[in-house]
């Protein structure tokens, strides 16, 4: 029996629980604080259980203590960007929501992987790490597969290819500072670099940067949440299933790569027990330069969090 929980009934935790649903897990809890809003969605969820030929028990609650003894809580309240707004605006009230929801992951699913999808992903994930007292592999973020995927599509659209052949690696915070890595890209088995010229690549590189941005102007109120839903239940099934499945994910370093006591995106290896091991790359100069910008960047973040954060 598998029971994965869901926090936030928004656009991304509606849609995660939808995708979620269809890897054939048992039992799916989501919570919001909103009245009403978990339990329709769970509703409307299992009204469409015999068209989509999933089995799952959904629930919609405002309970936390029915995410008791999940195998995996995906973290996915809070408020979502607005044009204009960098990731880092909405550190202050999302900090608040992930301490309450750390805390009730703490004391009704100790044992739980939790990944989070709130944003700043890379900063809310230190939250509740610190906040639930986890051990550190068993809180993961869930970035790294929702850029890559990103980066997998556009160079599908560029060269006219099935986007499940493309194979993409990224690394870094999840904001403007990303690192995608064409020399760990391929097409079919083909190295990207081989196969457009670096000027194009670089065009694909900076669109993958700005993708979630992208979406927010169009938007004018709220985010993505159909390709981050899509990543979060792909990371759930990875774990569920312990798969140790290779991809990147934001994982609390200790050393690797340079770097220590932040989150940041790199090659991991996700099983039932969270990150099982990160994997470290034998980057060039050029790439290890930009993937020390961007936990610079992460850096940043954590020290404004230190200037108004407070445990418990």
């Amino acid at each position: 029996m598998s029971k994965v929980s869901v926090i936030g009934a928004g656009n991304v935790g509606a849609t995660a629980v939808y995708y979620i649903a269809e890897k054939n897990i048992d039992e799916i809890v989501m919570v919001d604080v909103v009245e009403g809003l978990p339990q329709s969605k769970a509703i409307d969820f299992l009204h469409a259980a015999p068209l989509r030929r999933y089995n799952a028990t959904i629930i919609g609650t405002n309970d936390y203590a029915d995410i008791a003894d999940s195998d995996v809580v995906v973290l996915t309240a809070g408020i979502p960007r607005k044009p204009g707004m960098d990731r880092m605006d909405l550190l202050k009230t999302n900090v608040g929501i992930a301490k309450t929801a750390a805390q009730a992951i703490a004391r009704y699913a100790p044992n739980a992987v939790t990944v989070v999808v709130s944003n700043p992903l890379d900063v809310i994930s230190m939250v509740v790490l610190r906040e639930g007292g986890f051990a550190l592999k068993r809180v993961v973020g869930m970035a790294g597969i929702l850029d890559a995927t990103r980066f997998r599509y556009f160079i599908a659209s560029k060269l006219n290819v099935l986007p499940s052949d493309v194979m993409a690696m990224v690394l870094g915070g999840h904001g403007d500072t990303m690192v995608p890595l064409p020399r760990y890209t391929s097409v079919g088995g083909f190295p990207l670099t081989e196969l457009m010229p670096a000027a194009e690549i670089e065009q694909l590189v900076q669109r993958t940067r700005s993708g979630g941005a992208e979406i927010v102007n169009y938007l004018k109120k709220g985010s993505a949440y159909y390709a981050p839903g899509a990543s979060a239940a792909k990371m759930v099934e990875a774990i569920v299933n312990d798969e140790k499945r290779l991809c990147a994910a934001s994982a609390y370093l200790r050393g690797e790569y340079g770097h220590s006591d932040i989150f940041l995106g790199v090659p991991v290896l996700l099983g039932r027990n969270g990150v099982e091991k990160i994997v470290e790359l034998d980057l060039l100069p050029n790439e290890q330069r930009e993937l020390d910008q961007s936990a610079a960047a992460v850096r940043e973040g954590v020290v404004t969090l230190e200037s108004f954060y407070s445990p418990g």
